[in-house]
């Protein structure tokens, strides 16, 4: 790769490509979240969260706005079927865009409780959705409204759309933030960006055991970041975590060692793999979308 990338480990070096450059795609916004590629459209959508819209990105033809105001997204996915998935801070809920444009309503409560912000969010292949909600979009009217907290938790929740029922999975984070499967989903990682907040407080990836119920058995500290903090991140097809971090990317094997980094001038909060092979890794930095071909595919 460029002089963008660090390599720690000679494993990164099957991981990365030595001809390959950072691109910066796109900037102009103010904080940019959750980036989720469609394959259909080979097309990648992100969240300008303070600027209340979504934007698009498609190769050969550039940005533009895909959705305004969108009640302050924040983390999107895609769904088995193909649907846009959202984490709304405004509304304090998470919607699904039908193939039609219409939106449905997949969690705004819990216990007769609104949510505090649904920040991140992911789907497992049987369908179920699962979905951290911190207060980050309940603090400031900067990425959502001030408003009080109504759950007593910021807990990691998942909804089953087989029956309706919305559980929660974790509730011992301070803020649950990115969160993302291994390969093979017998694992959770889920990060906790309380330090944000709170002095002295978690700056890490915590590892989670998923059993054939879908529920979680704490398995303690994956990783701690040592500059800034993992806000989202993504596994590759071998199960290495590629997170973002106060200096840009990091790629972690799946044993925890840290085996390279990419080097952003701007301070990443999340990224997603994509392109028709699933090799190019998309990564949303404060006022830019950037990208970069790596050398491996992406787990989803």
């Amino acid at each position: 790769m460029s002089g963008d990338v660090k390599t720690y480990d000679a494993r990164f070096k099957y991981l990365s490509l030595p001809n390959v450059r950072l691109e910066r795609l796109c900037t102009g916004m103010l904080w940019t979240e959750g980036p989720v590629y469609f394959p259909l459209g080979d097309y990648v959508l992100w969240s300008d969260i303070p600027n209340n819209r979504m934007m698009q990105w498609i190769d050969g033809v550039g940005s533009r706005v895909f959705r305004a105001p969108s009640n302050n997204a924040n983390g999107n996915t895609r769904d088995r079927q193909g649907r846009l998935v959202t984490c709304e801070h405004l509304t304090r809920r998470v919607t699904r865009t039908e193939h039609d444009g219409s939106i449905t309503v997949i969690a705004d409560s819990y216990a007769g409780k609104r949510l505090n912000s649904p920040n991140d969010v992911i789907v497992k292949r049987d369908g179920t959705i699962w979905f951290s909600d911190p207060s980050y979009g309940i603090m400031n009217d900067y990425e959502g409204a001030p408003a009080d907290q109504e759950q007593e938790n910021c807990n990691v929740f998942r909804f089953d759309p087989s029956d309706g029922a919305l559980s929660v999975v974790a509730d011992d984070l301070v803020k649950p933030n990115g969160l993302a499967f291994s390969p093979d989903e017998t694992v959770l990682y889920v990060s906790d960006s309380g330090v944000s907040h709170q002095d002295g407080g978690p700056h890490h990836i915590r590892k989670f055991g998923v059993t054939d119920a879908n529920t979680l058995t704490d398995q303690g500290v994956f990783q701690e970041i040592e500059i800034g903090i993992s806000d989202g991140f993504r596994l590759d097809v071998d199960g290495n975590i590629w997170t973002s971090t106060g200096g840009g990317v990091q790629c972690f094997a799946p044993d925890a060692d840290l085996l390279g980094e990419i080097l952003i001038d701007e301070v990443v909060s999340n990224l997603a793999f994509g392109g028709p092979k699933n090799n190019r890794l998309f990564i949303t930095a404060t006022t830019s979308l950037y990208a970069i071909f790596v050398g491996v595919r992406g787990a989803i």
